[in-house]
C-alpha cells in the first residue's frame, strides 16, 4: 500500500522535495506543475538519478504522454517491476487529472490508494495548466492523501542572482549583481529563458566581466522591458524614441493588442508608483502590492514616478483603457496606427 502523505505548505513542497532526494525518501507519487520548467526538469532529472541506475534507464523509466493515457494503461506500467534496480519512474507528461470520467477517475483514485512500492508516478503539467477541481472531492481527498503536489515558481533575486552568477562563471565569466539584476529585468525571471540568454552573453563578452553593454547587445528582451522603454520615453516627452521602439516591436510582429496591455499595465504600476510617493511609502510597499521578488524593478518605478503626476497617470490609463475597448469592437481598425496616436497624446501630455 502507498504511504499516506499530508500535502506540503505552498512554498514548503521543494523544499520537503529536496530533503526527500537528499535522504534517499523519495515519495511514491507526486504533481509537477508551474511556471519554472528548468527547475521542473531538473528534479524529474534528479529523481531519476535518485531512482533508477545509471544504463538501466529503458527498463525501469517510463514516459507517457496524456493526452490518450487510460488509467489502465498507467496501472499495467506501474505493475511492471523493476530490472535491476529497487524501483520504477513514471513521468505522466499532460494529463488533465481533473478532466477525466468518472469511471477513469475511480480507478486513477485505486491506483493511488494501492500503487506498488517500488513504483514512483510523476504527473507533470507542461504546457496544461494545474487547476484542482474541488467539485471532485474523491478525487481532490485522493491526491492530497497520496500525492505530493511541488509548484516550481519563479525563484527570487536571493535564489537567481547566485544561480545567474554561478552560470557565469561555470563559462568563464563574472557578472556583479547590479548587471545580474538589469539582466532579470531584461530577459524575465525564469531560468528556462535565463539560460540560452546567459550562454549567449558569455559567449559575447571579451572581457572577464559581463556588462550591460553586453546584455543589450545580444539578449533578446522580453516584452514588459521593452514596454517599460516605451513608457519611459513617454515620460519624457520623447515621441521619437517611443516611436522608435514601438516599431521594433510591430517589426518583431507583437500584435498591438499585447503592447497596449502591456503599456497600460505598465502606466497603472507607475501610478502605483506615484501614489506611494506621494503617500510617503517605500519600495517595499510596492514590491508586497506587485508581488515582486526583487526590489531592483520597484526601484525602476519609483524613479519613473517622480518624472510625473498621479493624475497624468490616471490620464495615461483611462486612454489605455478606451484605446483597448476600440481595438476589441471595432473591426478593420488600424491598431498600429491608433497605438502611434496614443503615443502621441501621452508623450504631448508630457511636454
Amino acid at each position: 500500500m502507498a504511504d499516506k502523505k499530508r500535502t506540503p505548505r505552498r512554498g514548503a513542497a521543494l523544499q520537503k522535495l529536496k530533503a526527500d532526494l537528499s535522504a534517499g525518501t523519495v515519495g511514491s507519487a507526486y504533481i509537477f506543475h508551474g511556471e519554472e520548467s528548468y527547475l521542473r526538469e531538473y528534479y524529474l532529472g534528479e529523481l531519476r538519478k535518485r531512482l533508477i541506475p545509471q544504463g538501466f534507464e529503458t527498463f525501469n523509466y517510463h514516459a507517457l504522454e496524456g493526452k490518450d493515457l487510460t488509467a489502465q494503461a498507467l496501472a499495467e506500467t506501474a505493475e511492471a517491476m523493476p530490472m535491476l534496480a529497487e524501483r520504477t519512474l513514471i513521468a505522466v507528461t499532460d494529463w488533465d487529472l481533473f478532466k477525466l470520467g468518472e469511471d477513469q477517475r475511480e480507478k486513477l483514485i485505486a491506483l493511488l490508494e494501492d500503487l506498488p512500492p517500488y513504483c514512483c508516478v510523476v504527473f507533470v503539467y507542461d504546457t496544461l495548466e494545474y487547476k484542482p477541481n474541488r467539485t471532485m472531492k474523491k478525487l481532490c481527498k485522493a491526491l492530497e492523501t497520496y500525492v505530493e503536489t511541488v509548484e516550481f515558481q519563479a525563484a527570487d533575486s536571493s535564489e537567481l542572482l547566485p544561480w545567474i552568477a554561478r552560470r557565469f562563471k561555470a563559462r568563464g565569466k563574472e557578472i556583479d549583481r547590479q548587471t545580474a539584476e538589469y539582466l532579470i529585468f531584461t530577459c524575465g525571471g525564469l531560468m528556462t529563458g535565463l539560460v540560452p540568454e546567459i550562454e549567449k552573453i558569455a559567449a559575447y563578452a571579451r572581457g572577464a566581466a559581463v556588462t550591460r553593454r553586453d546584455v543589450d547587445a545580444v539578449a533578446d528582451p522580453v516584452l514588459s522591458a521593452e514596454v517599460f522603454k516605451l513608457s519611459d520615453a513617454v515620460l519624457q516627452g520623447d515621441y521619437d524614441r517611443a516611436a522608435s521602439i514601438l516599431g521594433d516591436l510591430l517589426k518583431m510582429q507583437t500584435e498591438p493588442i499585447m503592447i497596449l496591455a502591456a503599456l497600460g499595465s505598465q502606466l497603472r504600476r507607475i501610478w502605483t508608483a506615484r501614489i506611494a510617493l506621494d503617500g510617503g511609502r517605500d519600495r517595499y510597499w510596492l514590491m508586497e502590492l506587485w508581488g515582486m521578488k526583487s526590489d531592483y524593478p520597484a526601484k525602476l518605478l519609483l524613479s519613473a514616478a517622480r518624472r510625473t503626476t498621479a493624475e497624468w497617470c490616471a490620464q495615461a490609463v483611462r486612454q489605455c483603457q478606451v484605446l483597448d475597448r476600440r481595438m476589441k469592437s471595432e473591426r478593420g481598425a488600424d491598431s498600429a496606427g491608433e497605438l502611434k496616436l496614443l503615443l502621441v497624446r501621452l508623450a504631448a501630455g508630457r511636454s
